[in-house]
């Protein structure tokens, strides 16, 4: 069976999986087979390449022994600063690594195959865009909340990159000008006053609880504590400024919005449409939905990627990704 592989490389573990095409043409990818690994950061940057291409070199072995040929493919997404056109992981805090030429290594140590290599929160993007939460939607805008915020831009089934790899970094926003300062340089950014650490920030300091976190600030806001529902509201109208900025950019025909703080559901996607709706003048209002492929949407977009590199267009899918073994 045709497969290829797809690594989805976080802070501090790896998921991967063996990916086959879809039942039909245009049909979403099948999860054939799914690992995970630590990525071994504490042994540092060198360590974990060298964790990557041993689990991309065990996939592989994995495919030929069960699927009786060699991946045609590979696609891998890492976080940081990512130069998908030459391949290469410019920057990544978390990992320690600088300039890693990370396709070339992929590829020799796989034979030859070609590699794809994306940015993570765009990968991912990818997958939600074409086959998860925006499947149909020609144009759609991606947003994750997680300790950071970050996007991804998708059009007619294609994420843009943009010129220089940085198209989607809508945490970096000014939503409040002259606000608290951002690790980027900047003050006042969307993601400190919006993404999940930041909630948990401001609600560990209202509740005077040092552990508490946004999950913690969500429950609080439905059991009724104002003090909580002052966090939360404070970061939905931060939220709210940054996407109608985007919305009044982009113009897109959905709005997903995935990562821990999604997982309130409700709680958090209620008044974020209120927000956003009040906010907007001439603008059309895009369906604002919340994420649908959870963790596995790396791991899909990834094999996306490696997927892409084989067909000559872009597929259009109409269902969600099926799983075949885990």
């Amino acid at each position: 069976m045709r497969h290829v592989i797809a690594l989805d490389v976080g802070g501090t573990g790896m998921k991967a999986a063996l990916v086959g095409a879809g039942p039909a043409p245009g049909a979403p990818p099948v999860l054939l087979h799914q690992t995970r690994r630590a990525t071994g950061r504490e042994r540092g940057a060198e360590a974990v390449v060298t964790s990557i291409l041993d689990l991309a070199a065990e996939l592989r072995a994995y495919g030929e022994r069960h699927f009786g040929v060699p991946p045609a493919a590979a696609g891998v997404a890492v976080p940081g600063i990512v130069d998908s056109g030459r391949g290469i992981a410019v920057y990544a805090a978390n990992l320690g690594w600088r300039d890693v030429p990370l396709r070339a290594l992929l590829a020799e140590r796989l034979d030859g195959v070609p590699v794809a290599l994306g940015h993570d929160v765009r990968t991912g993007g990818l997958a939600e865009g074409r086959v998860g939460a925006g499947r149909g939607a020609d144009r759609f805008l991606f947003v994750a909340l997680g300790t950071g915020i970050a996007g991804a831009i998708g059009v007619d089934g294609r994420v843009e990159a943009g010129a220089h790899g940085f198209a989607g970094e809508i945490g970096h926003i000014v939503v409040r000008p002259g606000g608290l300062p951002c690790p980027c340089g900047q003050r006042g950014c969307l993601e400190r006053f919006a993404s999940a650490a930041a909630v948990s920030e401001a609600w560990a300091e209202a509740a005077g609880d040092p552990g508490a976190d946004a999950a913690d600030c969500a429950k609080a806001v439905e059991s009724g504590d104002p003090r909580a529902a002052a966090v939360w509201q404070r970061a939905v109208d931060a939220l709210a400024d940054g996407l109608v900025t985007a919305l009044t950019l982009l113009d897109p025909r959905t709005l997903i919005v995935g990562g821990g703080l999604a997982e309130a559901g409700d709680t958090l996607f209620a008044p974020l449409r209120a927000a956003v709706e009040h906010r907007v003048t001439f603008q059309k209002v895009p369906a604002i939905v919340p994420a649908a492929l959870g963790d596995t949407a790396g791991c899909l977009g990834a094999g996306l990627m490696a997927w892409d590199l084989l067909t000559p267009t872009t597929p259009t899918a109409p269902k969600a990704p099926s799983e075949v073994t885990t």
